[in-house]
């Protein structure tokens, strides 16, 4: 096997218990401790698990001239959240780096230091004991650079922007082995590379975030019949497009189906509300917690912390199932969005009988208040906006099933982007966290800013390192 000779060296400079593999129980263990069944199934040669930035270097310096000529290539993960396959693992020839022991939770001056392989859940609840809030996941279990490299949406982007927008140092460490931090004075221009061009730079080791003052805020979700959902768009799209719109919402709208849901018909509307200030039922909110018919027993919209906030939508999560996300983005025009939501529903009727088959067709804005703090690599103008992303969530139990689903929903992303361009509201941009790996985020990005993350990279991987040894995430071709 190729890649045995740079395992040994690996085990010439790292104890063995720090490098697991293949027919081990703590291999096993490491391995089929993703989101995704679909990156599980994937089986590298050996997992590494570095302790330190240091660490991480050395694995650099190791593992490079054998990643260079072919013969192995690597995988980095953070907390293995992202569904894409092949985006944090890699199979066969193969190495794959976890960065779960790289934690730390430091508080200094407004910015949180935390290491590359935290969960927000942790983060969340040293910084509520401080009275502080941070842009970070939405769910409790989810990673730190799969979001703060790709964009990442938190419950405060209508205020805050992008979660990449809100770092204000990267620390990383580049092929030649150098660590180096990222900023605004220093090295800028990969620091803006690094706000949404993903692993194609090097291996961040420490993100710096910039911290708000934050409380308690309104927020929940209210589950709803199909019969109220068009009007449901049509209102969330009213309130993005009023010249006052609010900076305080967090708004997704949904509609699926769900076997949990088979005794009212499986189709089920969802809309998740929050309301980023300590307000108890603010009027912005009222169109969307009042919709009916809703399932009164089902509405949970409360007082919460982020803390709690974060771990009502980690409950929601299981590890190891079969799932894929997939997106697109328009205008946030209510007609395109019905039409879309049309071609969805219509899509997945002839799947509902498979097993384990759960969909989900999920609005969350782009608003202008959140495009006006884009100082990134994204290519998001605020005077396009406000935007609406259009999610596809899927879940299903056999293997067999995979190519159905995956076809069937890259159609429906297929027709709705037709849809929208015949209307004159399609937007080119893909969202890098949500994207599946026939998608191109980076490509639609648009063809300069493609250019200079291309430039970047040249600058600082010179040799390719990350674009050659490292196959998975979205490249920068």
């Amino acid at each position: 096997m190729a890649a045995s000779k740079a395992i040994e060296a690996l085990k010439e400079v790292f104890p063995a218990d720090q490098l697991a593999v293949g027919g081990t129980e703590e291999f096993d263990k490491l391995n089929n401790s993703y989101l995704s069944l679909l990156q599980s199934e994937l089986v590298p040669a050996a997992i590494f698990l570095p302790k330190s930035k240091d660490e991480v270097v050395k694995f650099v310096q190791t593992i490079k001239p054998f990643a260079l000529t072919g013969d192995v290539s690597f995988a980095i993960r953070g907390a293995g959240q992202q569904p894409v396959p092949g985006c944090s693992n890699i199979a066969g020839n193969g190495i794959t780096l976890d960065l779960r022991f790289l934690t730390g939770i430091e508080l200094k001056d407004g910015v949180v230091s935390l290491g590359a392989g935290e969960r927000w859940g942790p983060i969340y609840e040293k910084l509520h004991e401080q009275g502080l809030g941070v842009s970070g996941s939405r769910s409790a279990l989810g990673g730190i650079g799969g979001l703060a490299l790709a964009g990442g949406l938190s419950f405060f982007s209508s205020r805050e922007g992008f979660i990449c927008d809100t770092v204000v140092n990267y620390e990383i460490v580049l092929s030649s082995g150098e660590t180096v931090n990222a900023n605004s004075n220093e090295n800028p221009d990969l620091f803006r590379a690094l706000r949404g061009g993903g692993n194609n730079f090097g291996i961040v080791t420490r993100f710096d975030l910039r911290t708000f003052k934050q409380g308690p805020f309104w927020g929940g979700a209210v589950f709803y019949f199909p019969s109220a959902f068009s009007a449901q768009v049509q209102a969330y799209c009213d309130e993005l497009n009023k010249p006052d719109a609010s900076e305080e919402t967090h708004i997704m709208v949904s509609q699926g189906y769900s076997g949990l849901f088979k005794a009212l018909g499986g189709h089920f509307c969802m809309n998740q509300l929050y309301y980023t200030r300590e307000v108890e039922k603010p009027a912005v909110l009222e169109p969307f917690v009042s919709v009916q018919p809703q399932i009164d027993a089902m509405n949970s919209m409360r007082m919460l912390t982020l803390k709690d906030a974060a771990n009502e939508q980690a409950k929601q999560s299981s590890d190891c199932v079969r799932c894929a996300y997939m997106n697109t983005t328009v205008k946030a025009d209510a007609a395109t969005l019905i039409a879309a939501s049309n071609i969805f529903t219509a899509a997945f009727q002839p799947l509902v009988d498979l097993d384990g088959f759960t969909c989900a067709f999920t609005l969350q804005a782009y608003p202008v208040s959140l495009l006006k703090k884009c100082d990134n690599s994204l290519g998001l103008d605020a005077a396009n906006g406000p935007l609406m992303s259009i999610l596809l969530l899927n879940w299903w139990k056999n293997k067999t099933d995979d190519d159905l689903v995956i076809q069937t929903f890259k159609g429906v992303l297929q027709k709705i982007d037709e849809d929208a361009a015949a209307r004159g509201t399609a937007v080119p941009y893909k969202y890098m966290n949500y994207a599946y790996r026939f998608q191109d985020p980076i490509t639609s990005y648009g063809d300069e800013l493609h250019g200079k993350l291309r430039d970047v990279s040249n600058k600082y991987d010179a040799e390719g390192l990350f674009q050659k040894g490292v196959p998975g995430g979205f490249k920068l071709g």
